[in-house]
């Protein structure tokens, strides 16, 4: 699928992400990357299908969003984006940038919860 233009589209626009993430991004890769939280191994920006995540573990196949205050105002374009990641077998789980900066223990204690359940009920794709 090289030729696809939308594919394309979809990894330039996670590299150009890479490059200008939020003060929560930032924040929390620091403690994700390397293998550092529970020792799984996280992609930052990573495109699946035709949308951009924040973070992933493919071994784990979970996904985690970090959600500023616009995200309150496309609630609908968020759960629509959920959806198709969960019909494509993933976990997504979102916690607010505010969360992420102001109490960043707990956020990463439920990730490293998160990674801990087995993915039972998780249909793998192929």
């Amino acid at each position: 699928m090289k030729d696809d233009p939308r594919t394309e589209g979809t990894r330039a626009r996670s590299r150009a992400l890479r490059r200008g993430g939020s003060d929560a991004e930032v924040a929390l890769w620091r403690y994700m990357r390397g293998r550092q939280l529970a020792g799984a191994k996280f992609r930052r920006q990573h495109p699946i299908g035709p949308y951009v995540t924040d973070f992933c573990c493919v071994e784990a196949r979970l996904i985690v969003e970090l959600d500023g205050g616009q995200h309150a105002e496309q609630a609908d374009r968020d759960a629509h984006r959920t959806t198709y990641l969960t019909q494509q077998g993933w976990r997504v789980i979102r916690f607010w940038n505010h969360d992420v900066l102001a109490q960043t223990s707990a956020v990463l204690e439920a990730i490293a919860r998160e990674l801990a359940q087995p993915l039972d009920g998780v249909r793998q794709k192929s």
